[in-house]
């Protein structure tokens, strides 16, 4: 036995959705009658890349006295419930996890992007805030604010400001909410989301996050949320790089 981190479920805030169990790449999770289980102590790893696709927020990473990893057992179990393919994928997320701090999260492993600053451009113009509200924290809103009926939703994890240098962009002609699925409580996050929808005739929702797993879960609360407000409205998701460029965008 060590002591080490660890992936823990909280059965009564677990409803069963599976998405813990596509973002683990080891296969230690599976849905048994109805809940997330972690069915081998062995298989988890403690990354805790299965956490942002959570959208209740049943999991997270504890330290406690356990069985440590064990990755060639942990290959095989891959091996046989996802083949070699499965394998392969695990080990290179593995290698993506070779500095992790605060838990382990790829969201929370240092870099240093090393990058070159541009001569200085004296004829540059200063680039104007398209802002139209405030607050802007999705926790702050009200569902009742004026400003939300008719408006186009745009909800950002709370890193793609800083990440992406034409944020303005992305924001002009829509009222912002900033958030993170990792660092707030998600199910609060999607009652929220469920009544600005009900009760403003919301026109669209964009979405746009950060690359790493942990910023899946944002997608996944207001996935829910629309569906929670019986809404058929089409969900943009746009994918923001570490490096700040635009990966993909898409419809859901």
């Amino acid at each position: 036995m060590v002591k080490r981190k660890i992936i823990t479920i909280d059965e009564d805030k677990c409803n069963g959705c599976g998405n813990c169990v596509t973002g683990c790449q080891e296969g230690a999770l599976q849905i048994i009658d109805g809940k997330a289980k972690l069915v081998n102590e062995q298989f988890c790893d403690g990354f805790g890349d299965c956490i942002g696709t959570c959208p209740t927020g049943a999991l997270k990473i504890e330290e406690k006295e356990t069985k440590d990893f064990d990755l060639e057992a942990t290959k095989e179990h891959v091996k046989n419930i996802r083949g070699q393919k499965g394998v392969e994928k695990m080990l290179r997320a593995q290698q993506a996890h070779s500095q992790p701090v605060s838990g382990g999260c790829p969201g929370s492993r240092m870099m240093n992007m090393n990058k070159t600053k541009s001569p200085k451009n004296t004829n540059q113009q200063k680039v104007e805030s398209e802002l139209q509200q405030w607050p802007i924290q999705l926790h702050l809103l009200s569902p009742q604010a004026p400003y939300l009926n008719n408006s186009n939703l745009f909800i950002s994890a709370d890193c793609v400001p800083v990440a992406y240098g034409d944020f303005q962009k992305l924001l002009k002609g829509k009222i912002i909410a900033l958030g993170c699925p990792k660092l707030d409580n998600a199910q609060r996050y999607i009652e929220k989301l469920t009544e600005i929808i009900k009760y403003n005739n919301i026109q669209s929702i964009t979405v746009a996050r950060m690359e790493v797993p942990c910023c899946g879960g944002l997608v996944q609360i207001v996935k829910n949320a629309i569906d929670e407000a019986n809404s058929n409205l089409e969900l943009n998701i746009i994918n923001i790089s570490i490096d700040g460029n635009i990966i993909s965008e898409s419809i859901a």
